[in-house]
């Protein structure tokens, strides 16, 4: 359906480009007739450049070298009609137009190969990003999830923002983070740790270990290429770990730098202020130790993890984004409806352009965790057990 709809897109363009077309041509037909109609002190002629120029909004090199000729074609005509075409001001003026014409086909033809330049970097860019950041499933156990990534630059579609989930032994595990810098040096950061999370994220079932682990392996990361000239020594990456058991109503956090999550619960927005321990990558500096946190989590709460791209986009009056403000209008629903609504506010509020990147991750458990059986004395015939 999508390759239809891009195909009746592209045919609908060109079909409303080869209408655009009769406009410069008109022109020139206009300009002609007026031209020759006019007294000889009187020279429309140079009028006739605005053609060619005007066809560069919407018409390619070959169309606009046509258009271009066809000028040039009713300025001799003009000339042969009005005046004598060897007259020192016509032979100026058709050359004049020739010299314009060209330069504007070679202005086209620069600007048609960096837009095709542009075109692949695009493709290569969404090729990776959808490498990097492998799409989330919609379900995960009893949680459903929905996830969302807006890049600050508009020809780029990666950066240092990151999110993933796993199934672990007795639940789901999920992991949002952000890396301090931008470029190349921010996308092989993200790549290692999400790389890292998906190797070990099941062998380490107490999240400060796993935590410990990661930061690990994005301090050698750092040290390994912080002589190459590109910052990598003064990255880090924020992180939140996050795991959610199928039969035990809670979440367990830990925080490394990152902004604290939002729960979702009965119409009502809470901001989960839990312990936060140095990024990955300082940690092994012994500044702090990572912490674990439970908190409830029921059926229908919903978790909403984000990076600070989101709360560090301002309007153009320089306010930051007032996230939990806006969720609280949001507290129904599915995280799908969430996100796509957080999305075009924070896009409204931005003046449609972000400084920064900007990642959500919503979650949402869609059932009650089983509750475990009570243990009853049991009762025989003459005989009974007064504990269980």
């Amino acid at each position: 359906m999508t390759v239809r709809a891009q195909r009746g897109g592209s045919e609908r363009f060109e079909g409303r480009n080869r209408a655009l077309v009769l406009i410069p041509v008109g022109l020139i037909v206009l300009i002609t007739v007026i031209d020759v109609q006019s007294p000889t002190d009187i020279h429309l002629g140079p009028l006739l450049v605005i053609a060619p120029a005007l066809a560069v909004s919407f018409c390619g090199p070959r169309t606009i070298a046509a258009i271009g000729a066809l000028a040039v074609v009713a300025q001799i005509v003009i000339a042969v009609l009005h005046g004598g075409l060897m007259t020192s001001n016509h032979l100026a003026q058709i050359g004049s137009l020739l010299a314009l014409s060209a330069l504007i086909v070679v202005f086209t033809v620069v600007r048609e190969r960096r837009s095709r330049q542009l075109e692949r970097a695009q493709s290569v860019a969404e090729v990776a990003q959808r490498a990097l950041l492998r799409p989330l499933p919609e379900r995960l156990g009893p949680l459903r999830i929905a996830s969302l990534y807006l890049a600050a630059e508009d020809e780029t579609q990666i950066g240092g923002d990151l999110y993933t989930a796993t199934r672990i032994e007795d639940g789901a595990r999920l992991l949002i983070g952000d890396v301090r810098g931008k470029g190349l040096a921010a996308v092989g950061e993200a790549a290692l740790l999400l790389s890292a999370f998906r190797l070990v994220a099941r062998e380490h079932p107490d999240q400060p270990a796993l935590t410990e682990v990661l930061d690990r392996h994005v301090h050698r990361y750092l040290v390994d290429f912080c002589g190459t000239g590109d910052e990598t020594g003064e990255h880090f990456i924020t992180a939140l770990l996050v795991d959610i058991p199928d039969d035990e109503p809670v979440l367990r956090l830990t925080n490394s730098g990152h902004p604290p999550p939002l729960l979702l619960r009965e119409g009502r927005v809470t901001q989960l202020e839990c312990e936060s321990a140095p990024p990955l990558g300082v940690q092994t500096l012994g500044l702090g130790s990572p912490v674990c946190q439970s908190v409830p989590f029921d059926e229908d709460d919903v978790l909403l993890l984000y990076t600070d791209g989101v709360i560090e986009a301002r309007d153009e009056d320089g306010v930051f984004y007032p996230l939990t403000e806006r969720v609280s209008h949001w507290t129904s629903g599915n995280p799908e409806t969430l996100v796509t609504r957080l999305c075009k506010d924070l896009l409204a509020h931005a003046g449609g352009r972000l400084g920064d990147d900007a990642a959500f991750l919503a979650v949402k458990r869609t059932r009650a965790p089983k509750q475990k059986p009570e243990q009853h004395p049991e009762h025989g015939h003459g005989h009974g057990r007064s504990e269980a």
